[in-house]
């Protein structure tokens, strides 16, 4: 429907033609007898008002283009163009709906036709009409419905605006322009990548690398992963704010808002910032930090794999393992705060578990390197884990998320530092100290109940840990060992320990004191097994001090291959050995 003024006394009409000459005619719908021309100077306006399409030259350029920009921002500000590569030479052209009912701009110098949308629909039994909605998407429709045939939203340009959608395809992915007054199609690009984890960098709330992504009040954000579709987009909950995200002919990706005070846009945020957010700048196993000197540093249990290359700033070989994982049960995590997750185009995805079942599954998996939650919403859920080198990772000073990376366990230690901790060190030192006071109160009760003995078990039981490792072996053997345990531990009032996580306890404080080195697991191996219940422990052996226990006997070195040379007559004894 055309709106257009309605003046009865001809003498009005030639006053407003005199004094407006170029008065620009609008339309709120295109019908398929109608023509948009650039000699009217003619335009299609959304219903609010809000988005105006015309045709339009950017800047000192004298070419021609099909477009729309916001109508009541000042500052002409374009978000879609149709013919950004074809542009019309001379402003001679039109927009028409065709008789095979497709959408085209026609060049009334070379009478061709330079855009169209190329459907395929046939005869129509209704007519259609184009028409620019209020949310800026200019669509193409029967008249008597509201299903499209064809949207501007599914052909983008460079300008994401709310309600559109960020896909993979070459359709749904935004394109820079070519310099600030060429519109055509530049060099730089924005879309989703469906390989691997697609929405490794959506962390559920945000994309991982643009921390300052946080949620505000006046804008949703929407992504969709199935085997439908890949998309990203983002809703206004306050239609007087005006936000949109574009990539510049520059090569970055920026949030903008309009700020109505100012009559500006404001930046909210781009990407890429710095050298650090280069893809893969640091290389596998390193990560960039703004803030350091060098920039790029290599993760806790790595050093660089070329120390000259990285003096002459060529960090790209990245950095190497300074020892071999084991894949025994002995290796541990590391966690790398606050970064950006690494590439994700070789992970394993799991949103059905929790960070310790994703913890056990890649410490069980010899090929995992690292694991992290799909979503930090609400504590964090899901698991994916990364199968091979860990690329592209920076640091955030303020923002990111948390990485767990596989270290070996001669790598791996219980100082907290600035990028990484131990995992599980709070909960194994607080495991510990139950342990202890586990023993301690048996002791306590088996010294006052041995009170009246008149000769002790042995002579002065030599010490207090080789009686407690002699009494809680015999226990632990017979199966009786939740019968050490305090009765104040076990009343369930007092306390919230189960009786399998107290056995446990005494199966991993058993493992400590093992006669073989090889047999007593290391510091970062014992954090783990108090961590999480879901990895295994070996069963003990019998400890390495114990009454009635051969110096040189173990459970593999039988006691008969140097009984002739020492007594047993429970005095303590040293020996010096070379190691």
């Amino acid at each position: 429907m055309r709106s257009s003024p309605n003046y009865h006394h001809p003498y009005t009409f030639v006053f407003v033609v005199i004094l407006f000459p170029a008065l620009a005619v609008s339309y709120k719908t295109l019908l398929a007898t109608e023509s948009l021309t650039i000699s009217s100077n003619e335009t299609i306006v959304s219903h609010n008002e809000t988005f105006e399409l015309g045709f339009f030259t950017p800047g000192t350029s004298s070419r021609w283009y099909l477009g729309i920009w916001y109508k009541k921002i000042p500052t002409r500000t374009y978000v879609w163009v149709a013919n950004r590569d074809n542009p019309l030479s001379r402003p001679n052209g039109s927009l028409k709906i065709s008789s095979d009912n497709n959408l085209f701009i026609y060049d009334h110098s070379s009478n061709t036709p330079v855009w169209s949308t190329n459907l395929t629909v046939g005869t129509s039994r209704s007519p259609l009409v184009a028409e620019l909605l209020d949310n800026g998407n200019f669509v193409l429709r029967h008249s008597n419905n509201n299903e499209y045939l064809w949207q501007s939203f599914d052909f983008p340009t460079d300008t994401l605006l709310p309600d559109m959608k960020l896909g993979w395809d070459n359709k749904t992915v935004l394109r820079s322009w070519k310099a600030l007054e060429d519109p055509s199609s530049g060099d730089f690009s924005t879309r989703l990548e469906t390989r691997g984890f697609p929405d490794g960098p959506w962390i559920g709330n945000r994309f991982s690398c643009i921390p300052e992504m946080k949620p505000v009040d006046y804008m949703v954000y929407t992504f969709i992963a199935s085997n439908e579709e890949v998309t990203y987009s983002y809703q206004m909950t306050k239609p007087d704010v005006y936000s949109t995200l574009s990539v510049s002919y520059t090569g970055t990706i920026q949030r903008r808002n309009w700020i109505e005070s100012a009559q500006t846009w404001k930046q909210l945020w781009y990407q890429p910032k710095d050298i650090c957010d280069n893809y893969k700048q640091c290389g596998s196993y390193g990560y960039g930090d703004s803030n350091t000197i060098p920039s790029c540093n290599c993760i806790k249990g790595f050093e660089r794999r070329n120390e000259q290359e990285w003096a002459l700033r060529d960090d790209s070989a990245g950095c190497v393992r300074k020892t071999k994982l084991s894949c025994d049960g002995r290796d541990g995590f590391v966690v790398v705060k606050k970064v950006k997750l690494p590439d994700t185009t070789a992970t394993v995805l799991d949103r059905g578990i929790g960070l310790k079942e994703c913890e056990a599954k890649c410490l069980n998996d010899c090929n995992c390197t690292a694991y992290a939650n799909t979503d930090i919403r609400d504590g964090g859920s899901g698991c994916v884990i990364w199968n091979g080198g860990l690329f592209d990772i920076r640091s955030y000073p303020n923002g990111g998320q948390d990485l767990y990376v596989k270290l070996a366990a001669a790598d791996l230690d219980v100082k907290i530092t600035s990028h990484g901790r131990i995992i599980g060190s709070s909960i194994g030192v607080t495991v510990l100290l139950l342990l202890s006071i586990i023993l301690f109160s048996y002791w306590k009760r088996k010294q006052k109940s041995d009170i009246t003995i008149q000769t002790p078990i042995v002579d002065q039981v030599r010490t207090q840990d080789l009686l407690i490792d002699e009494v809680i072996w015999r226990y632990w053997k017979e199966g009786k060992g939740i019968e050490i345990v305090d009765p104040i531990i076990m009343d369930s009032s007092s306390s919230a320990l189960r009786t399998h996580e107290i056995l446990r306890c005494i199966q991993i404080g058993l493992l400590c004191v093992q006669e073989r080195a090889e047999d007593r697991p290391v510091m970062s191996t014992v954090m783990v097994m108090l961590g999480s219940e879901t990895t295994a422990i070996p069963q003990p052996k019998r400890p390495g001090f114990c009454v009635g226990r051969s110096l040189f006997e173990t459970e593999s070195s039988p006691s008969t291959q140097r009984d002739d040379d020492l007594t047993v007559n429970q005095i303590t004894l040293s020996v010096i050995e070379a190691r």
